[in-house]
């Protein structure tokens, strides 16, 4: 079997103290609480607000050949299907490609305009992650949220490099990355501070290192 070149890579905004999304979550707030209205929530404010400052890295979070998401990112839509929810991006979401949505509840795919094919797995991480290699090739994975997702990944040490974008925000309450997760060794590969976010990389080393 070839050996697969591409990365596991995460990509998440978190506040100063570590939150990806606030308190009281709805359809409206995806994000909850963060002092934001709707979509233009603080935590994301610097894609859009400084999005020449910020491209490459704006850039980077597309790049990937497949994505995994808990149902969360995906939509407010619990339990069983329903209703009509395609995701939050409309018709052309910005992945471009296959999209594996974390489920306890099958459904068939659903592709979408633009490239995106969002596929719903219910038997767990490890599988969303082997259908999503294949699906990727020599490209990398992103696991790209929300952190309770990413939080599973990086327990099971499933995750080879991680980019954070940190908002000079706190919030002291909501969902956490790293809750949960054994002490990791991180190295620093990059870092790059604009004028709304502080970009960090980091390579997830070995636990025995």
């Amino acid at each position: 079997m070839a050996t697969r070149t591409g990365k596991v890579t995460c990509n998440l905004s978190i506040t100063v103290d570590g939150y990806s999304a606030g308190l009281d979550q709805t359809e409206q707030r995806p994000f909850g609480a963060d002092g934001g209205d709707g979509w233009g929530n603080r935590l994301h404010s610097w894609m859009f607000d400084d999005a020449d400052e910020n491209r490459a890295e704006t850039e980077r979070l597309a790049a990937a050949g497949a994505f995994i998401v808990g149902r969360n990112m995906f939509g407010p839509v619990r339990g069983e299907w329903d209703r009509d929810w395609n995701g939050w991006w409309g018709d052309n979401p910005p992945y471009h490609a296959s999209v594996f949505v974390l489920t306890h509840h099958p459904r068939d795919p659903q592709p979408m305009d633009g490239g995106t094919t969002f596929h719903f797995v219910t038997d767990g991480i490890e599988a969303a992650l082997e259908r999503a290699r294949e699906a990727a090739g020599d490209g990398d994975v992103s696991i790209h949220g929300g952190a309770t997702t990413i939080n599973q990944y990086l327990a099971a040490g499933l995750i080879d490099e991680m980019s954070l974008h940190i908002v000079p925000l706190t919030l002291g309450a909501g969902t956490r990355l790293f809750d949960g997760v054994p002490p990791l060794n991180l190295q620093q590969m990059e870092s790059r501070t604009s004028n709304a976010v502080t970009h960090l990389t980091y390579r997830v080393l070995p636990r025995d290192r």
